[in-house]
């Protein structure tokens, strides 16, 4: 696989800032005017069938990042999960992640996290929020809910140490207008639960009904690349199998396809990262 990547071009403060404004409000109307039935929290849902679960640890040990803002993403992580815990998926029915969590902000007693920009390690209110939304997608593409709307950072900041899933497998989030959506369009109910528990934050999908398939997520045609204009770039494909709970592979399913820049170098040492 031979990809040439374009290097992304300097935007200038204010083309950013319009930018932005102009997409949030473009969000808004899209939330405002929708014809979407959009999941809220119902304490009332039978939905006990376990059909995926994983939890993702709280604090990790990250290169030139200060553990204070580890520790105020959990802060930040704690509120947004009461936002989206208890969530229930009629059939039909959307979930967006900033439509149910809102606008992080501190008079909602989000504290400064980590976030990234462009590549690069910065600061902001609800920072740290993506890894709720790396775990929501998660799994979901271990189930048969349709994931509609998608996104992932242009930019590979950290190496592979002690990575547990494929490059390429979480979603980034931005409030409000790089959302996390999906879609219900199974015949059954769907109940999301997260929750943070000791060193790690939980999340699974339960539904009404015992699960018909079991899916199996992996990665292929991985390569990292010289590019031009001097900087390496990675990229993946992320496929899943589908299996019969008697165990017959019935379908190979092609996910999503990520290119990504690196920000490190790629011939780091095996024990410190993915070569």
């Amino acid at each position: 696989m031979n990809k040439n990547v374009t290097k992304p071009k300097e935007r200038s403060f204010l083309r950013m800032t319009l930018g932005k404004a102009w997409f949030r409000a473009k969000r808004r109307l899209q939330w405002t005017f929708s014809n979407e039935k959009f999941a809220q929290i119902r304490n009332d849902a039978q939905a006990h069938e376990l059909y995926f679960s994983h939890k993702t640890p709280l604090l990790r040990k990250l290169k030139d990042v200060d553990m204070h803002l580890q520790h105020n993403k959990i802060i930040n992580l704690r509120i947004a999960a009461q936002k989206v815990n208890g969530v229930v998926l009629q059939p039909n029915e959307t979930f967006s992640y900033w439509r149910l969590i809102g606008k992080p902000t501190r008079k909602k007693g989000y504290a400064e996290g980590m976030i990234l920009d462009k590549g690069k390690v910065t600061t902001g209110t609800g920072g740290g929020l993506c890894q709720l939304s790396n775990l929501i997608y998660w799994i979901t593409i271990h189930t048969p809910l349709t994931v509609i709307e998608r996104h992932r950072h242009s930019f590979d900041v950290f190496p592979d140490a002690n990575r547990t899933q494929p490059f390429g497998s979480g979603a980034t989030c931005f409030y409000n207008y790089i959302d996390l959506v999906i879609k219900n369009e199974t015949d059954g109910v769907f109940k999301l639960n997260i929750e943070l528990c000791g060193e790690y934050l939980h999340g699974a999908w339960t539904s009404d009904t015992a699960p018909q398939f079991k899916y199996e997520v992996y990665e292929k045609d991985h390569a990292i690349q010289s590019q031009f204009w001097g900087g390496y770039t990675r990229h993946n494909i992320i496929h899943r199998k589908i299996f019969s709970t008697d165990g017959e592979e019935v379908a190979d399913e092609f996910v999503v396809e990520n290119n990504a820049i690196m920000m490190y170098n790629p011939l780091i040492s095996q024990k410190n990262g993915h070569p």
